[in-house]
């Protein structure tokens, strides 16, 4: 069997400086690797890693993988998220499965889920 560590996750993008800077407004990570073509933000205790990395092309088609993140007021959050520059794209209207989907500047889609 083969065993191995889940590492980062790799967000594709055209500005990864100003991309990793809003995703840092709203987790509370902080920006742990710049170079031009690469930005990398985690939490403190590096749990969590997001990579962000310049590529050629535009975003074109919908999201094959996404990020989850929890809020207890997850329509208040993503209102404030929203305000920072981040855009609704559907909200479910199922009460037991809540959450609100949303792109960054960019496009990238990520979910705003009720923390229960």
């Amino acid at each position: 069997m083969i065993k191995v560590r889940f590492h980062e996750v790799v967000v594709d993008c055209a500005d990864p400086r100003s991309l990793a800077e809003f995703w840092v407004r709203f987790t509370g990570y902080v920006i742990r690797q710049t170079s031009d073509d690469w930005v990398s933000i985690g939490a403190a205790d590096g749990s969590v890693i997001i990579g962000f990395q310049r590529v050629p092309e535009r975003k074109s088609t919908k999201d094959r993988v996404h990020l989850d993140f929890a809020a207890k007021d997850y329509e208040a959050t993503a209102r404030e998220i929203e305000a920072l520059g981040a855009t609704r794209k559907w909200i479910s209207d199922k009460p037991e499965d809540s959450f609100v989907v949303l792109a960054d500047p960019e496009g990238n889609e990520f979910c705003i889920v009720r923390e229960d």
